[in-house]
């Protein structure tokens, strides 16, 4: 009788909290032993000289979501979560936005029915609060972290979305009552709306001027005002994208009094400014996020950040729409002014190469910190642990591994998303995932699509 379904050996396992040279043996989906000498098994998967990670968690993920009328997101469920697999993730945690006069129930319907029989890898949605009203705080939301959807954003900003204050406190207060974690998109909307008036009134109209009207004060005081509001109700939040040390050291402040905030950033702030909005012909356009990229120096200080660990998260907030696409980044609109240019880059493949390249091998973070930043944080902080984020005994064998010697040029087509280009394009990176498998079965081997379109699931998840 065979011990395993599958032997990985020969490879260097990494963790959050150690490195070893060991196999591992998988049964069921799970990750069964841990060893040398395992015995038998069905599969054995030689690892020698790569690296045996957690698969990647991007809890951080825009997927098949509506934006402005007539823009079309470039990815859906389907290539969303195949190009997660080509990056070396497992599980993406998606949003589901409710819109105004939309109970959570509608809007959790229709996003499960597009990622139903569409994904490569798991997935586990947030829900987007931009009604709350009584009956979804008091009834709706209580009912539905029970279920297992335990975490939800809210906006500070863009027209639609973002809550008044006397609403981020009856949100924060409902998460208290019910466990569950909010997420916060900070900038603060009246100065946002203010400099992007004035700044049309000037004829000042190319992407550019996108950055310049959400300079840093609009973030940092949003993020302090999050934190003021949530020190008020004595709640947890997740403080998303921080794209500069202002904004960070509001953060840290608040965890030296001894409050509970979590901090993310995102690739684009640690490889992007401003000065790439500055493109000819719209080509700044393929860099419009928002908060947007900001200088070298806030570069440098996320760097800080995540070393230091005021940020435990590391996201990509991918976010995509195809570049040359009247329904994207190219809309008639969006060619008038940057008001109109659709907010979001394309990151979700290319985010643990860059991490791993100018993190790791570039010294500025362990790999054992690599593998806390891009899986075991996730999964702590949102409900999936021990399930998912780790290779220990019981856990899905959800595990990348990586060639840490592989040296790569990053181009769109190494990618696999549904967008026409990547903000990283001619990047050259050191280490590259391999091959990718979630609950124990390939979905990239080799550098090629081996897994079935379906197969990943939706995960219901704890109080985090």
């Amino acid at each position: 009788m065979l011990d395993f379904d599958m032997i990985i050996r020969g490879g260097t396992v990494v963790t959050a909290g150690d490195t070893m040279r060991c196999d591992v043996g998988i049964r069921d989906g799970r990750i069964a032993a841990l060893g040398t000498d395992l015995g038998r098994a069905a599969e054995t998967v030689d690892a020698h000289g790569m690296l045996v990670m957690p698969g990647g968690i991007d809890s951080h993920v825009h997927l098949a979501q509506p934006s402005a009328p007539g823009i079309v997101s470039a990815d859906d469920f389907e290539t969303g979560t195949r190009s997660a697999a080509f990056g070396g993730t497992t599980t993406v945690m998606p949003f589901c936005m409710q819109e105004r006069d939309q109970s959570l129930r509608e809007a959790l319907k229709i996003y499960h029915a597009r990622a139903e029989d569409a994904c490569y890898v798991d997935t586990s949605f947030h829900l987007i609060i931009a009604d709350p009203t009584a009956s979804v705080l008091g009834q709706e939301l209580p009912a539905l972290v029970e279920e297992g959807y335990t975490s939800l954003k809210i906006y500070m900003t863009y027209a639609g979305l973002a809550l008044k204050d006397g609403e981020i406190l009856e949100v924060l207060s409902a998460a208290r009552r019910t466990g569950s974690l909010v997420m916060v998109h900070a900038e603060n909307d009246d100065v946002i709306r203010f400099l992007t008036d004035q700044l049309e009134r000037d004829g000042k109209t190319a992407p550019y001027y996108h950055a310049l009207s959400r300079p840093v004060p609009a973030e940092r005081e949003a993020t302090h005002r999050a934190i003021t509001l949530a020190e008020v109700v004595d709640v947890p939040i997740v403080i998303v994208h921080v794209s500069n040390a202002e904004a960070r050291d509001e953060i840290a402040r608040a965890n030296a009094r001894g409050l509970n905030i979590v901090g993310e950033t995102c690739p684009q702030y640690l490889m992007l400014t401003a000065s790439d909005l500055e493109g000819l012909d719209m080509e700044g356009a393929k860099y419009v996020c928002s908060p947007p990229p900001r200088d070298r120096s806030s570069q440098e200080a996320c760097w800080e950040g995540l070393a230091r660990g005021t940020f435990a998260l590391y996201s990509s907030d991918h976010c995509a729409f195809r570049y040359n696409d009247p329904a994207g980044k190219l809309n008639a609109k969006g060619r008038s002014s940057f008001r109109w240019v659709p907010n979001g880059v394309p990151g979700i493949a290319a985010r643990l190469p860059i991490l791993f390249s100018e993190g790791v091998i570039k010294g500025r973070i362990s790999l054992q910190q690599f593998v806390a930043l891009t899986a075991t944080n996730h999964a702590r902080t949102y409900g999936l642990y021990p399930r998912k984020g780790s290779i220990a005994i019981g856990s899905d064998a959800d595990i990348a591994i990586w060639d840490p010697e592989r040296q790569v040029t990053i181009t769109h087509d190494l990618l696999h998303d549904g967008a026409d280009y990547t903000p990283y394009e001619g990047l050259q990176v050191t280490g590259w995932p391999v091959s990718t498998m979630v609950r124990g079965r390939f979905v990239v081997r080799d550098g090629d699509l081996v897994g079935a379109k379906g197969f990943g699931e939706h995960v219901a998840r704890t109080k985090g």
